[in-house]
């Protein structure tokens, strides 16, 4: 209750202090997104209906459902989330729990809820300003589908999809997504999910398998009726991204390289930031989303914990990464607990709702506060500062306003000077409180302990912190004046006692 009381507290003294970090950008973009992923039946149990649970079954429904959504969404906001993605939710074939046997594009799955479960749940994530994202299959449907027979032309039986990596594809049929008639359908569909549940986005389930035809044609038509329409893109591929950021109606494409970069990296102690850098750079700076779990693949947790690595301190490191770099964080579900997995279907257990780390949890609403308050971890420049083995200082920029960023992954405490900064000034941080004050040289020099990060902003040098020191200096004279007091009496009653 007091961690909570005292992230309430620094919120609006951030505010306060720095009234023009903290002004609105005139027009809201999905730059300012913090993405919450929920896979919807490995979520939360609401308890909808008659359900065909097996929870021995790691490939049969678990009971997670949309009214299970609803009950969290105050949790997910207090972390920090402003939006969250559902793993698709349209009619499925038997056992597909993960959505991507679709059967019916027009049906919420009954083991997931009802269109008026839905609709509730896009409703009160509204009234808490948050908006619903929900993923949407284009490009094959169940082989048990209705439309397998009905539209036999519709229908790309050549197409193969590689099954031993992708083993939740083994029950589909690939759309012809370059077929007119294909995409005017697909357009029906995306339309009606719109209107019917109010919804805010879709993110299009492997995206680099379907045509460009389709992908222009489709998301052209959603943005022409609803401008601010957020269309994310997934890949199952790790080169399909560069064709996804050629389409200009594709708000934010996945980034495998940068996920498995961000992965391994922070998996270890000792590896160097600068080959996340690196990784992001040399694949051509995308702004895109920024993972690092997903429902398919080992989680972050499991893989660091057989390094031996701290629960605190990898995922502190791993967000402010994700959090202050060019990108939109997107966290899957049960990372703020941690939860562990080694791989498909390991990683889609129910999520553990009633446990966690009360100071992890913590760290994701102090850092998206950071991220949310300050317009240059949403919008700015960035820039490669300085390194020192095994960490990296680098800085965003935007109107005016610089923010450095720290991160060290090495085993020892280092230290960076930087220069370019101005006269009179200092770096305060705002995650450890670490402080940087200029030399005689004119440098400032950055120096964070081992495995730790740090976000500093640039303000007037006011020499002592009085407002840190003066509490203190309070309590050590009131001490004084206590030892003093409790001396004399006691030398009272010495005296009183030789009379």
């Amino acid at each position: 209750m007091k961690k909570i009381f005292y992230i309430l507290l620094v919120i609006p003294f951030f505010l306060m202090i720095y009234p023009t970090s903290s002004l609105a950008v005139e027009k809201a973009s999905i730059n300012e997104e913090i993405i919450y992923n929920i896979f919807v039946d490995r979520f939360n149990n609401g308890k909808t209906g008659k359900k065909k649970v097996e929870l021995n079954d790691p490939y049969a429904y678990h009971g997670g459902d949309l009214k299970g959504i609803t009950k969290k969404l105050d949790d997910i906001k207090q972390l920090g989330f402003t939006t969250i993605s559902l793993s698709p939710i349209m009619a499925n074939a038997a056992k597909g729990y993960h959505g991507y046997w679709i059967e019916d594009y027009f049906r919420v799955e009954e083991e997931l809820g009802t269109m008026q479960d839905l609709q509730h749940l896009v409703s009160e994530a509204h009234k808490r300003e948050m908006k619903v994202v929900v993923e949407f299959v284009p490009g094959f449907v169940a082989k048990t589908s209705p439309l397998v027979s009905e539209k036999a032309a519709w229908m790309d039986t050549s197409k193969q999809f590689d099954t031993k990596k992708n083993p939740w594809l083994e029950n589909v049929v690939a759309l012809d997504t370059g077929n007119p008639e294909v995409i005017s359908y697909l357009q029906e569909v995306a339309d009606f999910w719109v209107e019917e549940a109010n919804i805010d986005g879709y993110s299009l389930y492997a995206a680099d398998e379907t045509s460009p035809q389709f992908l222009n044609a489709f998301t052209s038509h959603l943005k022409e009726k609803h401008p601010q329409f957020m269309i994310l893109a997934s890949t199952i591929t790790n080169q399909g991204d560069e064709k996804l950021r050629e389409i200009e109606g594709i708000d934010l494409v996945d980034n495998k390289v940068l996920q498995q970069a961000l992965f391994s990296s922070f998996a270890e102690e000792g590896k160097p930031v600068e080959e996340i850098i690196d990784s992001w750079e040399n694949n051509g700076k995308p702004y895109g989303l920024i993972a690092i779990d997903d429902p398919f693949s080992k989680r972050f947790t499991h893989e660091f914990s057989e390094h031996r690595r701290n629960i605190l301190t990898a995922w502190k490191l791993a967000l402010t990464y994700m959090y202050t770099t060019p990108g939109v964080p997107i966290i899957y579900q049960g990372s703020e607990i941690p939860m562990y997995g080694s791989g498909y279907p390991e990683s889609q257990h129910l999520v553990e709702l009633n446990s966690g780390d009360s100071d992890l949890k913590e760290f994701y609403t102090r850092i998206s506060s950071l991220r949310t308050s300050f317009p240059a971890l949403q919008y700015g420049d960035f820039e490669k500062v300085a390194q020192d083995k095994g960490m990296s200082v680098y800085k965003r920029t935007y109107e005016g306003e610089t923010i450095y960023i720290a991160i060290n992954n090495d085993p020892e405490s280092r230290a960076v000077s930087i220069k370019g900064i101005g006269n009179g000034l200092q770096l305060r941080g705002l995650l450890g409180d670490n402080l940087a004050r200029e030399d005689e040289q004119g440098e400032y020099k950055i120096g964070i302990p081992r495995e730790s990060s740090e976000v500093y902003i640039i303000e007037e040098n006011t020499g002592l912190n009085w407002v840190f020191i003066a509490p203190i200096l309070v309590v050590m004279l009131l001490f004084v004046t206590a030892i003093v007091y409790l001396g004399r009496k006691e030398k009272q009653r010495n005296h009183n006692s030789e009379k």
